[in-house]
This record gives C-alpha cells, structure tokens and sequence, in this order.
C-alpha cells in the first residue's frame, strides 16, 4: 500500500497544513512503468475526522489502508483543527477550512493525482464533527458526491441548540460558530447552515440532485436523539437517508471501524 504524509503551505487556511493520501497498489502482475505512467484514474474517498482529531486519525484507529487498496481507491484526510469545516475568518488571519475543501485541497487532488474528478467517482464520510462537516458538503455541493455517509452526526436546527446550551452555560464551537457569524439570525442564512440549505434545495424542487446519504449511530450514544432529529428532518422533506444504529456501542472508534466497513458497502465497494 501506498501512503503519503503531505504538508504545504494553504491558501485558505493561512498556514502548512497536513494530509493523509492512501493511493491504490501496484499490482504484482503489472511492470512498475507502466503502472506509474498509465492514465487510470481511480475513485476518491474524502474522509473527515472528528473534534480533537486530525489527518492520522483514520490510519491510526481504523483499517482503512486495509479497505482501501482491497477496493483500489484513493483516500484522503485532510487536517480540520476544531473547525467543524466551516470558514473562521477572524480565526489566525482567517481559517477558511470550507473554502480550503473546495477550493484548493479538491483541485489539488485532481490535478496531481491519479484521482477520478467525475461525480459517479467522488465520496464523502466523517465521524462526530466530521459527518457534521459531510452533511454541508453533501446539501452544498451535491454535484460533487454521489454518496456520502455521516457517522455519529447530526445537523442542527442551530436556533434551538445555541438556545439550549445558552441556557445551560456553555461555550462550544457550536455557539462560538453562531457567534462569528453574527447571531442566529445571520447565521441561519449561510451556507454552513445546512437545514436550511437542504430545505431551498427541496422548495426548488431540486432534491433529486442530492448524493445518496448514509447515516449511522450507536445507541449508547449520548447524541443519539439528535442523530434522529436529523434523519427525521431529511426523511420528513422527502429525501431519501439510509439510517442504521448499532447496539452497545458509544461515540467510539470501535464503533467507527465497524462502520467504516458498511459505508464503503453503501458506497458500493
């Protein structure tokens, strides 16, 4: 198997930043080349980590190398800080990490690696904030992924949970998020608002476009309720969201490498 550690210098997020790429095997059968010289290009799996977490997460906690190069795709886990993948522009000079996605770490990939661009060929999944992150990529740009999966994530109605945890005291990335962008009321007309992204695509009778969307929780999971919410929310807007929930399991990587497996199944690997 093949993996690269990349560092460089980003645009958007105003700094180096760092990248986990797994590339496909070099069949044994195959001259070394001719592999290397061909003009395959292979599926790619943008695959998102969670709060605390960074570019490592996946190799170190899962067997996705394993599963990969079983499937000869192209994945890549790019570092988010605590950004939930939303632009933070009053964050270090400006942390633009939804920008950086799209705009530059995407071409990146495409441009210097044997990666498919075509729609039919593009995925996305993240656990905990990173599925949060899959759920605005999935409703913002859904003419980039055919499938994405969200693991331990839900999408907030952001109203009620700054509300919520206002009350309760709290000062999370949540709240911070609303925050910067002015209160509730300006930031439920965002693009990181993906309720109501979602909903305009529905009232534009759009909702076909979408990706087809998987998502997942434990049930000892103490945000469960909110995972249903979500897939509630979808589902009641006529929008198609394979949901599945895992006994005896918390937010936890045994969970996630579990799961891992049954959405590159969904995925159609």
């Amino acid at each position: 198997m093949s993996l690269i550690h990349f560092n460089f210098e980003s645009k958007y997020l105003r700094g180096n930043t760092d990248v986990n790429i797994i590339l496909p095997d070099r069949p044994r059968t195959i001259d070394p080349e001719d592999f290397y010289t061909g003009d395959k290009k292979y599926p790619v799996l943008w695959l998102l980590h969670g709060g605390m977490g960074d570019y490592s997460d996946w190799v170190r906690k899962t067997n996705i190398e394993l599963y990969a190069c079983e499937h000869d795709l192209i994945v890549v886990m790019p570092s988010a800080l605590n950004s939930s993948y939303c632009n933070w522009d009053h964050f270090g000079g400006g942390y633009r990490h939804h920008d950086y996605i799209i705009h530059e770490l995407m071409p990146l990939i495409y441009a210097w690696f044997p990666a498919s661009r075509k729609r039919e060929d593009n995925y996305m999944c993240g656990l905990s904030m990173g599925g949060q992150g899959t759920w605005k990529f999935a409703v913002n740009y859904p003419e980039k992924f055919t499938a994405c999966a969200m693991l331990s994530a839900p999408t907030f109605d952001y109203a009620d949970k700054y509300a919520e945890e206002m009350n309760e005291g709290k000062s999370t990335s949540h709240t911070d998020l609303v925050d910067m962008y002015g209160g509730v009321e300006a930031f439920s007309k965002t693009r990181e608002n993906a309720r109501r992204v979602v909903r305009e695509l529905v009232e534009a009778g759009k909702a076909d476009t979408l990706p087809r969307l998987y998502a997942s929780g434990g049930t000892e999971d103490p945000h469960l309720h909110e995972f249903r919410d979500t897939v509630d929310y979808f589902r009641n807007l006529g929008i198609p969201v394979e949901y599945k929930e895992i006994p005896g399991y918390g937010h936890e990587w045994r969970y996630w490498e579990l799961e891992i497996q049954n959405v590159l199944k969904f995925f159609g690997f």
